[in-house]
Order: C-alpha cells, then structure tokens, then sequence
C-alpha cells in the first residue's frame, strides 16, 4: 500500500502486526513488502559463479589482508579486501573454521580502506576490529569508492550508472554485490557458513540491514545510524534523484504525488527474525529525526516478539551525533559474538 506523506506525519508509523493474527500472516504480509520492495530498488540480477584474484597479501599484527577482486553479475568485478586472523588468534570452532562478517564502509572515498585498515577514521575501523576477535572479514568497496570511483568523477557520483542501467538502482547493485561477497565467503573453507554476518555504520549500516532483508545466508545484523524512514523526515528527497550519488530514482517521482509506497521500518523487517542491533542518536545531523525512528524500533521490536524472538532484536539510542562510538561498537561486537560465535559446521574451497 502506499502512504501519503501527510498523513504518515500526523499519524505516525505504520504498525507492522495491523491485521495480523498469526505468524503466517505475518509471512504473507513479508512477501508484499520484499516483492514490492524488490520492484522499487529495480530488482537483483542473477549472481554469477564465485570467482576471485588475488592482488597481494599483506601481514599485519593478527591477522592477513588479502587485497582481491571478485566476480559480480553483468560483467562487474568488485575490489575488497579478506581479513584472515592468524591461527592464534581465538574464535574457530572445534573444526577449525570461523564466523565471518561483510563489513560495509560509511560514505567515505576510501572505502573498504576507511573500516579495514588502521590508517581509517576513528570510530569506523570495525573491521579491522572484528578481525582481532576472530572473525574473517570481507570489506568491499561499493561502487562510486574506493577502487571503484567512476574515471574523472569525485566518489559517490553515481550518474555513469544510471546512464548504463536507468531502470535499476544503486541500492539493487550494492545488493547484488554484497550478495556475491556472501558467496565468496561462503565459498572459503575456512569460513562456516552458517555464521555469516553483516555490520555498517550510516551508508554501510542501511546497505547491512538491505542486504540481510535479501539473503536469508546472513544470521546476525548490525547498523549504526543507518536507519531512516521517511516519517519524520525534514528532507525525504535525500533518497531520490540527486547530482551527485543518486539511491532510489523512484523516490523522486513518489514524493511528487506526496506518497511512498512502503516505510524503511517495513524494509528492515523484511530481516526478522534475524538478529538484529539498531543504533542511533538524538544529536545526529544527518538522520536528525530520532523521535520517528525510536518509534520504528519499538515496532520493530513488538514484530520481533509477535515472532516469538524478542531476544533478537537490540536498539540503543543515546544523545550523541552521528557516529559509532567505542561502547556502541563493543555492544554490538557483543551481540555478533552472542548469534555468531557458536560451533557451526559446513564445508567450502578456498579462493585462488
């Protein structure tokens, strides 16, 4: 259904159990969201086999980092970088293999660099972090950063692809893109692959819950001030056409007719009941609007319990800005630990 934006501000968000008597109802209601979803974002593509180059390895205090490219649909390959801890390092299971995260960068040039590397921001290096717990990591750059800034643009100009692909989205790419890292790190015999998550901070941390409401492979979500809706937000046009990075074209036409067809508290249900931790903050500049979000995650939250796993779903607000602090981060380190450090079992071949 769609809303209208007037009336979604003076009526508040719309409750995810409204008509719901039972779990299948819920199933149902799930399947219009992400086939109505999948429309607007321009659909995903068709994965391709996994197939990846090593470009060099490099040995740090822990751990390895494997610069690489793997194989995307359409004739893309994506640039990222494999963190592997070293041997000592705890965190395998009794067969040997390991949890692993995507760790998704924040709106930032460098990219993968920006969460895996030390010489990234302060507050976004979890990655780097993650890897010294004993999880491998996979931090791709999405495209428009890092190693894939279009020739002769400034990162996060989008408009290349939109010439190439007008139909499509660059939300419905980086899916497919994070859903091929998925497929490289299942891939891996050193990964168990039923302990993959996915963290982000504000860009990386809408792409995680995106993807974790696509691929039923991931098993622990974390975003941090990534969440959005458009209840309450003072400049909804912010997700639609823009000169320079461009995420939902069809935005742009759904708030000329003063109407969204869906709420992004709907988007990030499509992932129960997956585990999932929220974070934002009442002084965050870029997504101000906490009031509106704290009410998507208390529905969040009610859908979550309606669902029989209360116990999966985390929320932390605070009276910060727009940024991942360190005793965020080890709350949602510790929430991965709690869903993902489990024995698994699995197999899978190592990337040549």
């Amino acid at each position: 259904m769609a809303y209208n934006l007037y009336e979604l501000n003076r009526g508040g968000v719309p409750k995810l159990l409204d008509g719901l008597e039972d779990t299948q109802d819920w199933e149902r209601k799930r399947i219009g969201i992400r086939r109505q979803w999948l429309d607007f974002i321009g659909g995903v593509p068709d994965r391709v086999p996994v197939s990846c180059k090593t470009l060099g390895e490099t040995k740090e205090n822990g751990h390895t980092r494997i610069h690489l490219l793997y194989d995307t649909a359409l004739g893309d390959t994506v640039a990222a970088y494999l963190l592997i801890p070293d041997d000592s390092v705890s965190g395998a299971g009794p067969d040997g293999r390991r949890p692993a995260v995507l760790a998704l960068h924040p709106t930032h040039e460098s990219g993968k660099a920006n969460v895996a590397t030390a010489d990234g921001r302060e507050n976004r290096r979890y990655g780097l972090e993650l890897v010294s717990r004993g999880y491998i990591v996979l931090a791709p750059d999405a495209l428009t950063a890092g190693e894939r800034i279009y020739e002769g643009l400034s990162s996060f100009h989008s408009k290349p692809f939109y010439e190439r692909y007008p139909e499509w989205s660059t939300v419905g790419k980086n899916v497919l893109d994070h859903m091929q890292g998925v497929d490289l790190l299942c891939s891996l015999s050193g990964v168990d692959a039923e302990r993959i998550g996915v963290i982000g901070h504000s860009f990386g941390g809408y792409n995680a819950y995106f993807l974790s409401g696509l691929d039923d492979r991931v098993r622990a979500v974390v975003s941090s001030c990534g969440f959005s809706p458009f209840y309450g937000d003072h400049r909804p046009t912010h997700w639609g056409v823009r000169d320079w990075y461009t995420h939902l074209p069809k935005v742009t036409e759904a708030l000329s007719r003063f109407e969204m067809p869906f709420e992004f508290h709907e988007i990030a249900a499509l992932s129960a009941p997956v585990p999932s931790f929220h974070y934002f903050g009442q002084s965050d500049r870029i997504f101000p609007h906490w009031k509106a979000i704290g009410e998507c995650m208390e529905d969040l939250y009610k859908l979550y319990r309606f669902l029989g796993a209360d116990d999966r779903f985390q929320a932390v607000m605070t009276v910060k800005d727009h940024d991942f602090p360190p005793d965020i981060r080890h709350m949602a380190y510790a929430f991965l630990d709690r869903w993902l450090m489990g024995a698994g079992n699995g197999q899978g071949a190592d990337c040549k």
